[in-house]
């Protein structure tokens, strides 16, 4: 908690509604309390993060019946995100111990009174960022920044995502159901589609707004993405495995994916991408469309130095408080930076269309299934182990 990063952080959650938060934070608390003296709500059980790479089921209390825009939901399947092996082994400014899990397709079971378009029973995406769907910045595709909850509110990441709960859990409560929750298309299995929560539209974001009209103006576009540019790598691929596929779906040329990793280089080369070690790159090889997704200020380097003139660079950004950027390079390029987190819910109806086309398959990233319950051993063994994408099912 005495890092650079999360000291950037807090700054950020209490720019803006630092009152609301505040008063989340003592509620979150104050019932924690009332409930271990004095229990008067239903319990369930929550998985949990407690710190030196542990995770334990809790009993904690039920969400309360929703409030007139919201639904509480069952969570039928949960995905990891790439950020969680980082997370749970204390590598990342998210302070212990918080409710786990982010990504998941729920099944609604009550809404609020003035829900509109969300009924019980619907199979629906559950965003991991709290959104409203009708501020200005939602309005604008801004999801992400939503101005009706303070900064960074989102789902499993406690203290600092704003204590909104963990989607391994019996149930998680969604302030927004209009706003938020996506409706899942007949025919589409939640354990294939539970990372659209998160992972697979930060894949689509580094490459659905840019590839489109660089086609139109190129004919022919290749794509570069950066994975890993060091083996010790603590964060998984899906990310640049999603955004492979999101470009070879959407017509790019080519799709070289850089990694270090051998293991890594071995799957997305059985999903079609090109796959090389980052000494592997011809000299001078550049591509006017690159995404960072090592979350490394040395992988944001690299691929702005693989960057084409008037080319288009896409990052993650990443943990660290600050980096140094090549700005006469890209000065004399051209290049465009894009750097940031993404906007999950604004992007969801394109990357839902690109799945129910059949274009889209990540299933085919997914590395482990296996049920809830065993979500102790089976997340164990994921975060010390090298898989890429694991599945929890109820």
């Amino acid at each position: 908690m005495l890092s650079p990063m999360t000291a950037a952080a807090a700054r950020i959650s209490f720019e803006r509604a630092a009152g609301d938060r505040v008063r989340r934070l003592v509620a979150t608390a104050s019932d924690g309390a009332r409930q271990r003296l004095r229990p008067t709500r239903p319990r369930m059980r929550a998985l949990t993060v407690v710190g030196g790479g542990k995770l334990e089921w809790r009993s904690v209390p039920a969400p309360p019946p929703p409030g007139p825009l919201g639904a509480v939901v069952r969570p039928l399947a949960v995905a990891t995100c790439d950020l969680d092996r980082a997370l749970v082994l204390g590598a990342t400014p998210f302070p212990f111990p918080l409710r786990y899990g982010h990504e998941c397709i729920a099944e609604v079971l009550s809404v609020g009174a003035s829900v509109a378009n969300i009924t019980p029973g619907q199979r629906v995406v559950v965003p991991f960022q709290i959104s409203c769907g009708t501020c200005a910045a939602c309005h604008g595709g801004r999801t992400g920044n939503c101005t009706s909850v303070p900064p960074l509110s989102m789902y499993g990441f406690g203290l600092i995502g704003g204590h909104w709960g963990g989607a391994v859990a019996d149930q998680l409560a969604v302030p927004f159901a209009d706003g938020m929750l996506v409706p899942l298309a007949d025919g589409l299995e939640p354990a294939h589609v539970a990372s659209v929560a998160d992972n697979v539209c930060d894949g689509y974001r580094h490459i659905g707004p840019y590839l489109p009209s660089l086609l139109d103006e190129r004919g022919e576009v290749e794509v570069i993405i950066l994975a890993a540019v060091s083996r010790r790598s603590l964060f998984s691929a899906s990310v640049p495995l999603y955004a492979g596929l999101t470009a070879r779906a959407l017509g790019a040329s080519a799709v070289h994916f850089v990694d270090c990793r051998p293991e890594v280089r071995t799957q997305a080369a059985r999903l079609g991408l090109n796959a090389v070690a980052p000494g592997a790159l011809r000299r001078g090889f550049a591509a006017p469309l690159t995404a960072d997704v090592t979350g490394q200020p040395g992988g944001l380097r690299r691929a702005l130095s693989l960057t084409a003139p008037d080319g288009i660079c896409s990052s993650v950004g990443g943990l660290h408080r600050s980096g140094r950027l090549p700005i006469g390079e890209m000065y004399m390029r051209n290049a465009t930076l894009s750097i940031g987190r993404t906007h999950a819910r604004a992007v969801m109806p394109a990357v839902l269309d690109l799945i129910t086309s059949g274009r889209l398959q990540p299933e085919r990233v997914t590395t482990t299934v296996a049920p809830m319950d065993d979500a102790v051993e089976v997340l164990r063994a994921h975060m010390l182990g090298d898989s890429t994408k694991t599945i929890l099912t109820a």
